[in-house]
């Protein structure tokens, strides 16, 4: 079992999420991170953790294809250990629908 990140966290990105989790299995994106699930230890501190709510544990239904994309994303992009800068604009789009056609981007963080 692992946590995986959601559509919420797209131009949010606050990353609160990284600075809490034990081993490490954060990866950034250009406007959002993904969890390792093979690195996972399904300890859940990182979820209580995220203001976006955008971290559901992977035995909740309807996450196959956000389960999918944080595998695949998390072996190409770099991995994260610490917080970093939230987007300006974070706060504008928490809660906004449809995010994923809207700003979905596979291209890596600066990390």
């Amino acid at each position: 079992m692992a946590y995986v990140v959601t559509e919420a966290c797209i131009k949010c990105k606050y990353m609160d999420c990284v600075e809490v989790c034990p081993v490490d299995c954060f990866y950034e994106g250009e406007n959002m991170v993904v969890i390792n699930p093979s690195e996972c230890i399904d300890c859940g501190v990182c979820e209580p953790e995220c203001p976006a709510e955008a971290i559901l544990p992977d035995t909740e239904g309807g996450l196959d294809k956000w389960m999918e994309l944080n595998a695949t994303l998390s072996a190409t992009w770099p991995n994260i250990t610490m917080k970093g800068a939230t987007p300006e604009d974070a706060d504008s789009h928490k809660g906004e629908e449809g995010k994923f056609d809207k700003y979905f981007s596979d291209k890596p963080g600066d990390a």
